[in-house]
């Protein structure tokens, strides 16, 4: 069976879904690989580190393949290039793709969304969210630094002592955290804040205070919050209203998958911010955690610069590309046995990332939008 490689067509995407030094764990496992000519360009891998790793590179890999890997969403017409029951593996946010989910489903296709795969200790592996947002929230923590006119860290001097900035990082998940270590490591003082009291101890492991407010905590499933109702938001939001006001940077970093991102901070929350203060929204693809913010745009609210992040990782492209094809190995690899793809959706992690499969929709969410959409 032969697995293919997709140069990304999505703008501004460098990242590459296999990179040379691992494709012979397909290989091994009896599959042959092709590569797009150019796919891995962005992400500093050329078409001879490909074929000097044994993969095939052509402008037809796509023709006819039994797998597609790629970063984003196939196009309709790479899905119709693909075998009759190729297997697809990506990130798809179904929200957004309902009509590529449509054709995945009409063209008989299996495809995996690499942003679903279940938070379970079987498939750390295999989580592409978590490794794309561990340099997500290093790289906000960098884009604050290089946007901020001022200095990060405690400077004392003959001429006198220059104090250090202060960071707020709302959500301390995965890219919550990386933002606190990185901050740290650039000196400034960092402070927290969680709506999940397991938070507290990861917060302070990393360098960081966290925040205690006078609110129930909303513990979920998969690591992730519970949704909070209006009233709880709006204390929260009250509460949170002086941190915000002393920081000279704050990091928002607070989403679900499948789900807008939680309103967190006012316009007003943050024009009551010092005049020079950035923002950085990292949730800005999903509604945004600031209220305004736009992906891929920066904008002032009352003097304060916000940053809308938009595809984060892929400024990082070839750590990024790295982490993310051990993610995608790890998930093919639940399914390849002698050579050929056998897909078990009696398997946990393969049933929970699932979308399409032999002409169904799989995914129950998936079915509840398309239905809402009849």
């Amino acid at each position: 069976m032969r697995l293919a490689v997709v140069r990304e067509t999505r703008s501004g995407e460098r990242r590459v879904a296999l990179v040379p030094a691992l494709v012979s764990k397909l290989t091994d496992a009896g599959l042959e690989v092709a590569v797009e000519p150019g796919a891995g360009l962005a992400a500093g891998h050329g078409d001879e580190e490909y074929a000097g790793a044994g993969a095939q590179v052509s402008d037809g890999a796509l023709d006819g393949a039994d797998v597609l890997v790629g970063v984003a969403p196939p196009t309709a017409e790479q899905v119709r290039r693909t075998a009759p029951k190729a297997v697809i593996a990506s990130f798809l946010p179904v929200a957004n793709e309902l009509d590529l989910v449509r054709t995945l489903r009409d063209e008989g296709r299996t495809a995996f969304a690499m942003e679903l795969v279940p938070r379970i200790s079987r498939a750390q592996s295999m989580d592409a969210l978590s490794s794309q947002a561990l340099i997500a929230g290093y790289r906000s923590a960098i884009i604050a630094a290089e946007r901020l006119p001022r200095l990060l860290p405690l400077f004392m001097t003959a001429a006198g002592t220059v104090r250090p900035a202060r960071v707020l990082v709302l959500g301390a998940g995965v890219a919550g955290l990386q933002a606190i270590a990185t901050a740290r490591r650039l000196g400034a003082v960092v402070s927290a804040y969680d709506v999940r009291a397991a938070a507290a101890e990861e917060v302070r492991s990393v360098g960081g205070q966290f925040i205690t407010l006078e609110l129930d905590t909303l513990e979920g499933t998969g690591g992730y919050a519970r949704e909070m109702t209006e009233d709880r938001a709006r204390r929260q939001r009250e509460l949170l209203t002086p941190h915000i006001a002393e920081a000279d940077v704050l990091i928002t970093t607070a989403s679900v998958p499948g789900r807008p991102a939680p309103r967190l901070v006012t316009a007003d929350m943050v024009a009551a911010m010092k005049p020079g203060s950035v923002v950085v929204d990292l949730a800005a693809e999903q509604g945004g955690n600031v209220e305004g913010s736009r992906p891929g745009e920066e904008l002032t609210i009352g003097g304060v610069l916000v940053v809308g992040a938009k595809n984060v990782p892929s400024q990082a492209p070839a750590q990024a590309s790295q982490l993310y094809a051990a993610n995608v190995v790890n998930l093919l690899l639940l399914m390849v046995d002698d050579g050929a793809v056998r897909v078990d959706l009696d398997d946990q992690v393969l049933a929970g990332c699932c979308v399409t499969h032999a002409g169904s929709v799989v995914h129950e969410p998936t079915r509840e939008l398309l239905g809402k959409e009849g």
